[in-house]
């Protein structure tokens, strides 16, 4: 198999940027063994890079680092890049998701922006002679964990406050040689496999349009992000019921 076009740079992938060639130096990622050096980055972008929602989801992986937050489609972005920039082949899987496992993270009364299915992605990466798929990434583990308590006697299959999880206390998102999941549950459709993120925004633009993407980006996304840290802190805004479904 070919892997080149897995491991180089594009304007996303920006990793030849020196804020992310500084980042690498300093941790000396790239002079780890294989398995540590994807799961150093990969904690890395799960908790150090808080989830919360960017102006657009197609933001260079520079762009992510620099505001220092993130949701699936932008956190994968930098996973991609920081992963590439220490020979990790890496590429991503488009979806659309149901924005109702959205709900509790974002206020109900801003639904009727969203559509009913939004754009989500995940990163594969090449490990051990196959692809793995890589999505826990999306929450830091602060935010998962203040969910977690509020829902501490909850069971079964949990979707709400950006989890589809088949297991709220015991969702698979460390690093272990294998995939990570935390939205996996609220998949609507297979969009394919493309070599960057560049080709895949290309095909499908991004999730908002005219005055509804200015609108987010000028005054929603920081009505969301304000949300998002009340809940991160434990000042719990809004406890809307998060929906419980029986597996298929």
């Amino acid at each position: 198999m070919k892997m080149q076009e897995f491991i180089s740079s594009s304007p996303m992938l920006d990793y030849h940027h020196s804020l992310l060639v500084n980042l690498i130096s300093r941790h000396n990622w790239k002079g780890l063994p294989e398995y540590q050096r994807i799961g150093e980055i990969y904690s890395f972008v799960r908790d150090k890079i808080h989830f919360g929602y960017n102006r657009s989801d197609d933001l260079s992986a520079s762009e992510v680092l620099q505001e220092g937050y993130g949701q699936c489609n932008t956190k994968a972005t930098l996973l991609m890049a920081l992963l590439r920039a220490v020979d990790i082949p890496t590429r991503l899987h488009g979806f659309t998701i149901y924005n109702r496992l959205q709900k509790g993270a974002i206020p109900a009364w801003l639904f009727a922006l969203a559509p009913e299915r939004i754009l989500h992605s995940w990163v594969e990466v090449h490990y051990q002679e196959q692809w793995l798929c890589l999505e826990g990434f999306i929450l830091d583990e602060p935010y998962l964990k203040s969910v977690q308590n509020m829902f501490a006697d909850r069971e079964g299959q949990f979707q709400g406050y950006g989890i589809a999880t088949n297991s709220l206390q015991q969702p698979e998102i460390y690093w272990q040689g294998k995939d990570t999941y935390i939205q996996k549950e609220g998949i609507a459709d297979d969009l394919g496999v493309y070599s960057s993120p560049d080709a895949f925004y290309a095909e499908y633009g991004t999730n908002l349009h005219g005055w509804k993407r200015f609108l987010f980006q000028n005054l929603v996304r920081h009505i969301m992000n304000f949300n998002v840290e009340m809940i991160r802190d434990r000042r719990f805004p809004g406890r809307p019921t998060p929906q419980m479904q029986e597996k298929h």
